[in-house]
């Protein structure tokens, strides 16, 4: 694990070192980051175990789930099913190393098993073998049976898929479970809604019937904070996830905005105008109780904690003109700015608490080149890569848990719509079409 945590550690800074390096030098880099050298990987479709009528199309759906989470996951080489032997493999006594570890496979990897239907329940068993190691080839054999329906054919790749990208990815969980939160307004009205992180089962979560924006969901999962507009005023709005519906939050004065949850659910920082009518940082606890002014800057908003230590907030700040980002202590003390030119908005911090993601404009005002992208800042040595390249406007990064992936929003493809990447810039993806959608964050777990 300490090997693993090193090696990956250096290909942070080493990738944080790509806008000092040549071009040939930036295309290694970008290999990934906190992803180490990738693993080739074979995924043969599982077999279907029965003739049952479900079997067949359920099979289908957790093939298709499973090789979209693993090659999605930023560690594995995939292998082409083109070069796959003929024979597929069910089960283990009909897998053949060498057929599979040599030319054209040449796979280090191969995750295969079976899916059947029987009495509504769908069974599936699956198996990880190194094709290198004929002694002792299992890496991984699981079993799941859940009842017969595509939402848990679904639910068993993304859990066996995170398994494999456990165990193959130095010890860090994978992300084919989480979820990602976000504003559409395909319903009439800007409300919150929720997807998994692949963009699958997209669904509305409030009806305010007014505007809502900035979700940001707790670390437990259980709620997701936001800002809305209520009779009056803006407001920190509380939805459980338990419940299924809006809680009681206690009520500021003034606008309250952009508010985000410290990494271990007891903190919640804010803007707000409440005492001084200008827009300022506060942090209070998860209840809302005991609000603490932190800054004095007039024009300060999008608060957001570091989660590896919870000590430090970045945020962004107009104090000296146009919007750049600030960091400081959690008492409001070691202000220190971060950026210094351009347009710099929308703050996220990667979970090992190093690198800073965030939307820059770098080159601002009529007739400046430049449209305004992702870039990815270290912040100990403020160096800086650049992710998105003049695509569309590009804004609100959120880092995945595993820190290997940034789900974004971006105007590439017309409106505003929520993609992926890999977060060195690479697989960029589109998750939503239908409607306008915006400001995504990434659960915790």
């Amino acid at each position: 694990m300490l090997k693993a945590a090193w090696k990956n550690s250096t290909l942070l800074l080493i990738l944080l070192a790509a806008s000092l390096a040549p071009a040939s030098a930036q295309d290694w880099i970008r290999t990934g980051t906190n992803r180490g050298a990738p693993i080739r990987l074979a995924v043969p479709d599982f077999r279907s175990a029965n003739a049952e009528p479900q079997t067949a199309p359920l099979n289908q759906v957790f093939n298709q789930t499973l090789w979209t989470d693993l090659d999605n996951s930023g560690i594995f080489e995939m292998v082409s099913k083109s070069f796959y032997p003929m024979l597929m493999p069910g089960r283990p006594t009909e897998m053949n190393l060498d057929a599979w570890g040599n030319p054209p496979p040449n796979a280090a990897m191969v995750a295969f098993g079976n899916l059947g239907v029987s009495n509504g329940r769908v069974a599936v068993q699956g198996w990880l073998f190194d094709t290198k190691n004929s002694a002792s080839p299992q890496v991984l054999g699981k079993q799941y049976n859940e009842e017969a329906n595509a939402d848990n054919a679904r639910l068993i790749a993304h859990r066996f898929a995170d398994e494999i990208i456990f165990r193959l990815g130095g010890g860090i969980p994978g992300v084919a479970e989480t979820k990602i939160y976000y504003i559409s307004a395909r319903g009439g009205h800007k409300e919150v809604w929720a997807m998994d992180y692949d963009g699958a089962g997209q669904h509305q979560l409030t009806h305010l019937g007014s505007v809502a924006l900035s979700p940001r969901v707790s670390p437990d999962n259980s709620r997701v904070a936001f800002s809305g507009l209520g009779a009056s005023s803006w407001q920190i709005m509380m939805y459980s996830l338990d419940l299924g519906r809006l809680v009681t939050f206690r009520q500021f004065g003034g606008s309250n905005y952009s508010p985000a949850w410290s990494s271990d659910g007891t903190k919640i920082a804010l803007a707000s105008s409440m005492g001084t009518g200008s827009s300022e940082i506060y942090m209070a606890d998860a209840s809302g109780g005991e609000p603490k002014r932190l800054t004095a800057g007039k024009t300060d908003i999008s608060p957001v904690f570091n989660p590896k230590t919870n000590t430090q907030i970045a945020f962004v700040s107009g104090r000296g003109g146009l919007p750049q980002i600030y960091t400081m202590d959690v008492d409001g003390s070691n202000l220190q700015k971060v950026t210094d030119q351009g347009y710099a908005v929308s703050p996220s911090w990667s979970p090992n608490g190093l690198l800073l993601a965030f939307a820059w404009t770098r080159h601002y005002g009529p007739g400046l080149p430049g449209g305004q992208d992702i870039y990815l800042m270290d912040i100990a040595s403020r160096q800086f890569v650049q992710l998105t390249h003049d695509a569309g406007k590009n804004d609100f990064p959120s880092w995945s848990p595993d820190g290997r992936h940034i789900v974004f929003q971006s105007t590439r493809a017309g409106g505003e719509q929520i993609w992926t990447m890999l977060a060195d810039g690479t697989h960029q993806q589109q998750l939503t079409r239908e409607g306008r959608n915006s400001q995504p964050n990434w659960s915790f777990k």
